[in-house]
């Protein structure tokens, strides 16, 4: 966090630039006058040699300026965390009530022996996986470097805010005031960063929670159509009669059928274009970062390689920590602790990309 004199300076430089004295041209300044540009041109002097140096540009004027924004968002978005982590309790809770009550009891009634079945299972297992997920991405940290330098730990820079080494896709997270390992981005619904230990978390609640949503859509699209009729029957004359039940039980479908399908669309999208990022090695900081190297070394001629790029199938294990043809059904299909395999401190190149050429280009 930079000082308030720092600020006070930046401000004082735009303040110097905005406000110069120009006197006209073909006029002569009164004496009173050129005494006062004088001593302006003397505090102005003073002022530059106080704060100037050859970095001094348009976006250290632009960052003094918008400070005071970044600090509201970050502090609001650090508080507000707990209000949207309380928000998807609520809302997961109360869809998983409405279901008991109204969905369940009709597939239970209506539906043939293999059908309960299917819809007891598949139902509770994506349960148990959203769960689970979220518990760990909530409440595993996203893994930190070391706050001290240490030789068996490479860097690649140092943080100009916590001044310590960070290595290779480590970035600084704002809202939590620390650096983060495999910093993805800071995601408000968790209240916490996304980062090398709790981004198989992440994604795998964003994928269930998107299934789980779909299948209630889909589950309840025919309930759905016939409680809206019902609702719109309130209102013909003569008006339909409903006991207090009944009423409730419409109002439920009607809201979990518009909660759950706003959700599998929005989340959907998210989680199809985390996949993609998956897929590409990439995490959503380092994608921007390769967009304008890409672009940069294009101008020259040159091919930009990602270092971190495994393969499409390989990039997949790496995140879910499959070693073995079994992981796939322990790891990914069922509730799994482990850790990651790399510590996120180092990290290895692919061996083709080893072996061709070093470096990312």
């Amino acid at each position: 966090m930079r000082s308030w004199r720092w600020q006070f300076s930046r401000m004082m430089s735009l303040c110097l630039r905005w406000c110069r004295l120009c006197p006209k041209r073909g006029v002569r300044p009164s004496k009173p006058r050129r005494k006062l540009g004088e001593l302006w041109s003397y505090w102005k002097l003073l002022l530059n040699s106080l704060y100037f140096n050859s970095l001094t540009n348009s976006d250290t004027y632009l960052d003094c300026v918008f400070e005071p924004i970044y600090w509201i968002v970050d502090n609001v978005t650090r508080w507000f965390g707990v209000v949207f982590v309380c928000l998807v309790i609520a809302l997961t809770s109360s869809v998983v009530v409405i279901v008991y009550l109204c969905l369940l009891p009709v597939i239970l009634n209506t539906y043939p022996l293999l059908w309960i079945i299917w819809h007891l299972t598949y139902g509770h297992w994506v349960l148990m996986m959203v769960l689970f997920h979220y518990y760990k991405a909530t409440t595993t940290s996203p893994g930190h470097p070391p706050q001290v330098r240490c030789l068996d730990t490479p860097s690649v820079t140092i943080c100009k805010k916590c001044i310590v080494p960070k290595p290779a896709r480590t970035h600084h997270c704002s809202i939590c005031n620390t650096c983060i390992l495999k910093m993805d981005h800071h995601c408000p619904w968790l209240n916490n960063c996304v980062g090398h230990f709790n981004h198989r978390y992440f994604f795998s609640f964003c994928l269930y929670m998107t299934m789980g949503c779909m299948y209630c859509s889909v589950s309840c699209k025919d309930m759905f159509i016939e409680a809206y009729n019902a609702v719109e029957s309130y209102y013909q004359t003569p008006p339909a009669l409903f006991s207090f039940r009944e009423k409730m039980v419409h109002n439920g479908v009607i809201f979990i059928w518009v909660l759950t399908s706003s959700v599998a669309v929005a989340l959907g999208g998210l989680t199809l274009w985390h996949a993609i990022l998956i897929t590409r090695g990439e995490t959503s900081v380092e994608r921007h970062i390769n967009k304008k190297e890409i672009r940069r070394l294009k101008e020259k001629g040159k091919v930009f390689r990602n270092p971190y790029h495994y393969g499409k199938i390989n990039n997949w294990k790496v995140l879910f920590g499959v070693e073995e043809t079994s992981h796939w059904l322990t790891r990914v299909l069922l509730p799994s602790s482990h850790v990651p395999h790399e510590d996120g401190l180092i990290w290895e190149c692919p061996r083709a990309l080893t072996r061709r050429d070093p470096m990312t280009i």
